[in-house]
């Protein structure tokens, strides 16, 4: 959003400043820089008998090994290391950055393109991997919130429930529910996902969230019930995925006080 310091705030279409990186990217760049040197010294002692092939596939698994790790940036700047300390170490002239034969410039030039494209795919591969948990663990609040529905006595119970959700979902620093009050006029979390702020659309992805508290509203049967005033934390704000799941949530909770006979504080 996410992303998101480096990589989180790619997701977000930003770039932040590499002391922001999580800690896992921060690591991945800094063995992008060093594994391919290190894996390249320790092959020095046998560069002569070792074809140019072979080291460049070893150097190609270092590239791999970081970019699983890493973003697509930390694979990058591995395969581009890969690429130098193959010329420095394993071709002649050794320890220089020149290369005297065509055969050595080719497989430099392979293993820099290889690298790239390996790097590439297998950020891509985790990308999706983070996706695919995201999707599940979303999932489970809904399942989780659907089951207390139906068998919790108090809907209440949903509502503190929900609160305790949204909290951690949305990355708020604090989180309350509202019985049947539309006082004053705050920035409103929509049905799809948006912000609203009066009568103006309000961009989350490039503007953060709005000051002050955000509503949520809870609808049952088309019925208004009250609202989640949601106050939002320090971190980047949510992807659309997790407010779409916090707008069901609230659907739920609305359910829920349909349900539930007269609602408290009316």
């Amino acid at each position: 959003m996410s992303t998101e310091t480096g990589a989180w705030r790619m997701l977000h279409g930003k770039h932040a400043p590499a002391h922001t990186l999580p800690l896992r990217d921060r690591l991945a760049l800094t063995a992008g820089l060093s594994a391919p040197f290190l894996v390249a010294l320790t092959l020095v002692p046998f560069r002569t008998s070792l074809s140019h092939t072979n080291a460049a596939l070893i150097l190609v698994v270092v590239v791999v090994a970081v970019s699983s790790l890493g973003s697509r940036t930390a694979g990058v700047v591995a395969a581009l290391s890969a690429a130098a300390w193959f010329d420095f170490f394993l071709t002649r002239p050794y320890e220089t950055f020149d290369i005297n034969a065509t055969a050595d410039i080719e497989t430099a030039v392979l293993l820099l393109v290889v690298g790239v494209i390996v790097s590439q795919l297998a950020a891509r591969a985790r990308r999706l991997e983070v996706m695919t948990v995201t999707d599940a663990s979303h999932l489970a609040r809904i399942h989780r919130t659907a089951d207390l529905v139906q068998s919790a006595n108090s809907a209440d119970t949903v509502v503190d429930h929900v609160r305790t959700e949204l909290t951690d979902l949305l990355g708020l620093r604090a989180c309350r529910f509202e019985y049947g009050t539309l006082m004053g006029r705050p920035p409103r979390l929509e049905k799809d996902g948006s912000v609203t702020v009066g009568r103006r659309t309000w961009n989350p992805e490039t503007d953060g969230w709005p000051e002050g508290d955000i509503e949520l509203r809870a609808y049952g049967n088309g019925h208004y019930f009250g609202r989640f005033m949601l106050t939002p934390g320090p971190g980047a704000v949510p992807a659309l995925q997790a407010r779409l799941v916090a707008v069901t949530l609230a659907d739920q909770t609305g359910a829920a006080l349909d349900t539930s006979g007269p609602v408290r504080g009316w």
